[in-house]
Order: C-alpha cells, then sequence, then structure tokens
C-alpha cells in the first residue's frame, strides 16, 4: 500500500518562494528570446550566435538556482522571530517505515549443543617425579629375571595412563648451562646421595653445598675421564674425524660421552635404572646424550652400522654369556670398520684378579671366551694396553663369509631385516653386511669424516636403499631445515639465545634436518623417528650424518607387538607409550606433524602429557601441524600450565600448516609437611 509523506510548513513556504523565483526567471527568459527574435530579422546570419547565447542563458538561470537551493539554511524556529507563532503551528505526524525482514521463519529449533568435555590435568602426587612409565620398579617385578628381561621396557596398559601432570621437586633450579653443567648440577633437581656413598673412592660424584660435583671420574680411570680417553687417542686415532659417533653400554653418569663431545665425538650412554640410582638422570641433568636401556632380550633401538665406535668400561655385561648374543647385537650396531672398547673385568686380570674378588683363573677363562667370541664375529683384536684392550670390525664379510667353515656359529642371519630394532628379539646370528665386489671396498659404502660428513649424501640414500628418497631429496630438505630454524629463531628469541637450551628433542626427526640445523651451536639433538608401517626408516641415515637419535614409538597397536609370554599366556598391548627417559629430561621439544602421524591412533591428550613429563619447567615446544589440530591442542595446552601462540608458516599466512609456540611454566610440587617426632 502507499506510503504517506508528511511535509512541514517551512518545507512548504521554501518550496512557494522557489516557484516564485522560477517562473519570474523563465518569463525574463522569454523576454530576451523575444527581443533577440527581432534583432534576428535585421541579421539573419548571425542566428547561430543568437542560439548559443540563448543556450549559455538557460544553463546560467539553472546553475543560480542550484547554487540558491543549497544554500537555503533552515528556517529559524525562535521566539524573536516575527513569524515564529506561524511557523510553530502544530506538526504533522509521520507513519514509522516497517523494515524489510528477509529472514525465514519456519525452520525448526536448533538443536541443543552437547556439553564439551573440558580436559583437566591436575598435578600427580610427589611420588611420581621420577615415574618413568616404561621402567616402573614395581611392574618390573611381574617379568622374568632370566638375561634381565624385567629390567627392559614393559609400559604400562591403557587404562594405566596417568591423567595427571607429573611434578617437579620442590626447589627445582633451570640447570646449569653448558660446558659448566659438565661438572655442576643442582641438588635438588636430583636429590640422591647413593652415588656419593657408593662410588666415594672412585670419584663419581660428590656432594658440595647445594650442588653435585661431577670430578670425571669412573671406576676404570680414577684419574679423570679426560686422561682416559688420551689414552684411547694413543691407540685409535680419535682427532682426525673418522669416528663421530659413539655407544657407551653401563655409562655410569655418562663421564666418557661428556668429555668426548670436547672432541667432536657424540656418545650415546645408556644405563639400566638398577639399584645405582639415577645413573642416566645426572647425565642429562648435566646436559649429556643419554636413554634409560639395557641389554637384555630385544635389540638396542638403534639402527644396524650405527656407531663409529663402541664402550664398555667396567659395565657389568656378561659378554661371553648366551653364546656372545650381546656382542652379535654390539656387532649389529658397529658400522665395517668400527671399534670396540673394553676395560675393566676380564682385562689385565692378571694385576687386579685380588682386587676384583675373583681367581685368577676365572678371569683368564673369562677373557677367553670373551676373545673367541670376538674371532667368531670376525672381529680383529688389534691392541691391549695396560687396562684398555680394542677389537676392530671387519670393513666387509668377503673373508667372514669363508670363515664359516671354522666357526659354525654364529651363522649369518636370513630373514630378519638389519634395521628393525623396536621390540625385536635378539637373535644369535650374525648380521650381514651388505655386498660389495672386491676385498677393499667398504660394506654399505665409505662415510666421510667429520664435519664433512654432516651434508654429504648418506650412503644409504645414494646407493638407492632408501626407497623414495634422492640425492636430491636430501639436500632440499637440508636447505629447507635451515630456512625453518632461521624463522623459529626470529619468533623464539630463546632458541636462538646461544646457552638458553642445551637437550633438544626432535620426535619425528625424519632425515635429521633440524637437527643439522642446529650443528653450530651449544646443544645436542635426541631425534625420534617413529617406528610405523607408512614411515620410512630414516634413522640409518641420521646416523651416517655424524648425529645420534633413537626408535621411538609414540603409540603402539598390539597387532605390532612381538608375543610375550608372562604367567604361559600371551599378552598383548595397545597403549601409548612413553620414552625411555626420565622426568625433566629436555630443555626443548620439536613435533612436526607427530599428531597428525598419530590422529585416531593415540589420544592428542597422552601425548601432551608426555611431552609435559620429559619437559623441563620453562622448557619450550614447537609444534608444526595442521591449523585445526593445533587449535585442539591449544586448548588442551592451556588447562596444563604452558603458555602458547599459533604463528603463521614460514611461507606465510595462506599455508595451512601453522606453527605453536609454547613454554611450560615454572611449577613444582610443594615442600613437605615436617616430619614430627612421635
Amino acid at each position: 500500500m502507499p506510503m504517506l509523506a508528511c511535509l512541514s510548513f517551512e518545507s512548504l513556504v521554501s518550496d512557494l518562494i522557489f516557484l516564485l523565483i522560477i517562473g519570474s526567471l523563465i518569463s525574463s527568459s522569454m523576454a530576451a528570446t523575444r527581443f533577440l527574435s527581432h534583432i534576428t530579422i535585421f541579421n539573419s546570419k548571425n542566428s547561430n550566435l543568437y542560439s548559443i547565447t540563448i543556450l549559455a542563458i538557460l544553463c546560467t538561470i539553472f546553475y543560480l538556482i542550484g547554487i540558491w537551493q543549497h544554500s537555503l539554511g533552515p528556517i529559524p524556529n525562535s521566539s524573536s522571530s516575527p513569524v515564529s507563532g506561524f511557523l510553530s503551528s502544530s506538526p504533522c505526524y509521520s507513519l514509522h517505515t516497517a523494515q524489510l525482514d528477509f529472514m525465514p521463519h519456519h525452520l525448526p529449533h536448533d538443536p541443543t549443543p552437547a556439553t564439551a568435555r573440558v580436559p583437566h590435568f591436575p598435578p600427580c602426587n610427589i611420588s611420581f617425579s621420577e615415574y618413568t612409565p616404561c621402567e616402573d620398579a614395581r611392574r618390573s617385578l611381574k617379568f622374568d629375571r632370566d638375561m634381565l628381561i624385567y629390567r627392559q621396557r614393559h609400559c604400562p596398559e591403557k587404562n594405566e595412563l596417568l591423567k595427571c601432570r607429573i611434578p617437579a621437586p620442590y626447589g627445582y633450579k633451570v640447570p646449569f648451562r653448558w660446558p659448566e653443567s659438565r661438572e655442576f648440577a643442582w641438588f635438588a633437581n636430583v636429590p640422591h646421595k647413593e652415588l656419593t656413598v657408593e662410588k666415594k673412592a672412585q670419584n663419581w660424584v660428590k656432594v658440595e653445598g647445594e650442588k653435585f660435583r661431577f670430578p670425571g671420574g669412573g671406576t676404570m680411570f680414577p684419574r679423570g675421564a679426560d686422561a682416559y680417553i688420551d689414552d684411547i687417542d694413543k691407540l685409535i686415532n680419535l682427532k682426525d674425524g673418522s669416528i663421530r659417533t659413539a655407544i657407551d653400554t653401563g655409562c655410569g653418569v655418562a663421564s666418557w660421552g661428556a668429555y668426548l663431545l670436547s672432541r667432536n665425538i657424540i656418545a650415546m650412554s645408556f644405563a639400566p635404572r638398577d639399584t645405582h640410582e639415577a645413573q642416566v638422570q645426572f647425565a642429562l641433568e648435566r646436559g649429556v646424550p643419554a636413554l634409560i636401556g639395557v641389554l637384555a632380550s630385544i635389540r638396542l633401538p638403534y639402527p644396524s652400522r650405527a656407531f663409529d665406535m663402541a664402550h664398555c668400561s667396567r659395565c657389568l655385561i656378561p659378554w661371553d654369556n648366551y653364546d656372545g648374543i650381546y656382542l652379535i647385537e654390539v656387532d649389529r650396531i658397529l658400522r665395517p670398520g668400527g671399534y670396540w672398547i673394553l676395560s675393566g673385568p676380564p682385562i689385565n686380570w692378571e694385576n687386579h684378579w685380588k682386587g676384583w674378588n675373583r681367581t685368577a683363573d676365572d678371569l683368564k677363562a673369562e677373557q677367553s671366551r670373551i676373545e673367541t667370541v670376538a674371532k667368531s664375529l670376525c672381529w680383529k683384536k688389534i691392541v691391549q694396553k695396560g687396562d684398555i684392550a680394542i677389537w676392530q670390525k671387519p670393513t666387509n664379510h668377503i673373508h667372514c663369509k669363508a670363515t664359516r667353515k671354522v666357526f659354525k656359529r654364529p651363522r649369518f642371519c636370513q630373514t630378519q631385516n638389519p634395521d628393525m630394532a623396536w621390540y625385536t628379539k635378539l637373535e644369535k646370528c650374525l648380521t650381514p653386511l651388505p655386498q660389495v665386489s672386491e676385498i677393499k671396498e667398504i660394506a654399505g659404502g665409505q662415510l666421510p669424516k667429520w664435519p664433512q660428513r654432516l651434508n654429504a649424501i648418506p650412503p644409504r640414500i645414494s646407493s638407492g636403499s632408501l626407497t623414495g628418497v634422492t640425492g636430491n631429496n636430501f639436500v632440499e630438505n637440508t636447505e629447507l631445515w635451515k630456512e625453518r630454524v632461521a624463522y623459529y629463531k626470529n619468533i623464539d628469541y630463546q632458541l636462538a639465545q646461544t646457552g638458553r637450551y642445551r637437550n633438544l628433542l626432535d620426535m619425528n626427526a625424519y632425515l635429521g634436518g633440524f637437527a643439522a640445523a642446529l650443528v653450530d651451536d651449544p646443544v645436542w639433538v635426541m631425534n625420534a623417528v617413529p617406528v610405523e608401517a607408512d614411515q620410512l626408516n630414516t634413522l640409518g641415515v641420521i646416523y651416517e650424518r655424524g648425529l645420534i637419535g633413537t626408535y621411538q614409538n609414540w603409540y603402539f597397536p598390539f597387532l605390532s607387538l612381538p608375543s610375550i609370554k608372562f604367567n604361559d599366556s600371551l599378552v598383548f598391548l595397545d597403549r601409548c607409550e612413553a620414552m625411555s627417559t626420565y622426568p625433566r629430561t629436555y630443555d626443548f621439544i620439536h613435533a612436526d606433524s607427530i599428531f597428525s602421524l598419530y590422529k585416531d591412533r593415540c589420544d592428542m591428550e597422552d601425548i601432551l602429557l608426555e611431552m609435559d613429563r620429559v619437559l623441563r619447567p620453562e622448557g619450550s615446544v614447537i609444534i608444526r601441524d595442521d591449523v585445526d589440530v593445533l587449535l585442539k591442542i591449544k586448548k588442551i595446552i592451556d588447562v596444563m600450565q604452558w603458555e602458547g601462540r599459533i604463528a603463521d608458516h614460514e611461507k606465510g599466512p595462506h599455508e595451512r600448516e601453522k606453527i605453536l609456540f609454547a613454554v611450560k611454566q615454572y611449577w613444582t610440587a610443594p615442600p613437605l609437611a615436617p616430619k614430627h617426632d612421635q
């Protein structure tokens, strides 16, 4: 229906005046036109000029009308005006125009939203401050003691996983920076004095006020680790870069590995969690690479041909037992031409047998058995001087295959993948080296010396044995991570600050590009390679670059586990799994696509709680993943006392992959209540 307009009296007056002005102007224009028309009778030749003049006059008239109309202001309505009473007559009442509504009005009501689960992760009891889920002493008592099976990994089942955050002990302090941390650690961080008593005479560790001091001593090197390493250097060359990666079995507090670092040799140290409380924990507190581990019934979590040197200094491993199965495992992880170093019983038994509380005949027989096993592996004993004996693994197996006519055992393994080392049972068979065409050729390819080894294309890639990865892929990946780490440092100024971090973990290392980009910083990176059927086994490449790492499955389905017998029944475990390390191990954690990798396999919160367990207070995290994944992570860490923010991809905001930067806030367990005398 038509809408009515309301006109005020003021507008009527102004419109009337406007019409009168227009009328007078039009009359004037018509008169001018008639006058000009008479003139044209006398001068028809100028008719065009007169037409133009008339048009100009009309344009001017309408231009002036326009100026006048816009110049009109509101008519004042004040009591001083003579027409105020007239102009302020009763107002018109306008009709309100209704707003058109284009929204539909026949839709069903929205469903009531489901109540969202709010995650809650309270602090655990202080009794869990050193909780290592897969090396729990109480759980280990359920397993067989033969071959130390009870000391290897036994992870909790899914219904046993803790849903709380592991507390740091009261008084916890940020560790000393490297290299000062090599000699000192805060007592409050590792409050154990057992080793200071048990190893007092061997100079392992001392308590000095609020600090531990590590003099660098060991059972077989009372003059200190540095002097002991000098003795080894006189027997084999530790300076020319041919030896870069090492493994220390039964490492104690890892002084051997700590002092190798100054010689550009990086050692993976391991020891079981046993009566010598906190050996590995001390090592990590010092800023030295280490894992909880033991030679028992399963392979060590490293690929074949990984280490240039293996070491045992009175590590108490029965090398001559079980048909030499433990030396066979050392042979698997030792690269062609690598060295095995043994000091302590039975080496130099002639001078030490009384102090070792064993008979000379017993020790002599033990050394003879070790020598026999080493020969059966085709190792060559190159030197024994004082308390140190060194064997060398052959560079290929041409001669070794011929000696199988003499040494019937161990036979060569036939089917097992030499790099498969996650819950893989030890076998009494010799891991064959890659084929060679001549006796002087090094099986698997020659490794460059350090530091050229870091960026040279690894033999596992150049030989084509790693399906789908080429030399070009390797070079591109190396450059990619240089760019990414530079971007990280622009955003996380603490990562760029030299000495701020020491112990780093890369949860999905791939080719080790993240660690390689940080090689000039005073840090070390534990490169974890998840063991997944759809993932490439790249840990061997990482070791060929002169870096270190471990296999780790953050989730393990029961179908992938070997048959585990317990009380005559098979045990299948479907669970998220923890690392073989203590709480507060790492200063910094990097996680590239780890949550997408385990999507629908492992609960996101379980992985985050494990990250929280191994991360120090005030430690940092960088997580790369799809933006939708990061938004879910952000909601969880907000209730875990982490501070985090999501930043754009280094290529810009249009990439779906984003980066979450987070810091674990400082918090500890409350102080223990004082004990009152009864």
